[in-house]
């Protein structure tokens, strides 16, 4: 196998793991059972070893000296952590987005949402991604789509479980995106920080209530 064809099985063993993390096959805190795994994907171990490493570097899944690779626990402090930053960041990603966006991709933007949530063959735009994408800031980009990105992702799936939730957010979506249309950076920056807020409190409330679940669970035992 050439180093590209090595490279590009990594990749997609990469991406299978993290389609079961979404999923919840594999469960925040579980154990990576690296031999599962390579059975599954009918792969050596190698590159399930160097896939894992990447999902390391994401802050997907964590490993201490010693200790097996367990999928990272979505604590409570650590969404808030994360939440914050991406309410900051996110803001003013879409109020730089109101301001430098060409005309043309942001009517490109709004066809693409608009088909996406009318054409349930189409897959779901990633709209945080594609403001980012656009907003004219480098720094802002690589944080959002690719530093953590896939740990953000996690986060936002668990965030849509919440009954109600998805419809919510797919209303503060079109309200954000008529403010980029509007060239308006100041509300666009102010409704994605409100939309933030909103998914933090509601996933907030969501982990809050599982952990207090396994708690009485494990106490009861």
């Amino acid at each position: 196998m050439s180093e590209r064809e090595h490279t590009t099985l990594v990749n997609q063993v990469f991406h299978k793991i993290f389609d079961l993390l979404l999923s919840g096959e594999l469960p925040t805190n579980g154990v990576v059972n690296e031999v599962a795994l390579a059975e599954r994907f009918n792969v050596s171990r190698g590159p399930i070893r160097e896939a894992i490493i990447q999902l390391q570097g994401r802050g997907l899944i964590v490993k201490e000296p010693y200790l097996k690779a367990r999928i990272v626990e979505l604590s409570v402090a650590n969404m808030i952590d994360i939440f914050h930053l991406r309410e900051a960041v996110e803001g003013m990603s879409a109020r730089l987005a109101a301001e430098r966006m060409p005309d043309a991709a942001i009517d490109e933007l709004l066809d693409a949402y608009h088909e996406a949530h009318t054409t349930q063959s189409k897959p779901p735009l990633d709209l945080h991604t594609r403001i980012a994408e656009g907003c004219g800031n480098e720094r802002i980009r690589a944080l959002l789509c690719d530093e953590l990105y896939y740990l953000l992702q996690l986060y936002r799936t668990r965030s849509g479980e919440i009954p109600g939730r998805r419809d919510t957010a797919s209303t503060e979506h079109w309200q954000i995106l008529r403010a980029i249309k509007a060239r308006d950076g100041q509300l666009a920056e102010s409704l994605m920080r409100a939309h933030i807020a909103q998914a933090t409190h509601a996933l907030q409330d969501l982990l809050g209530q599982e952990t207090r679940v396994l708690q009485t669970h494990h106490n009861g035992k």
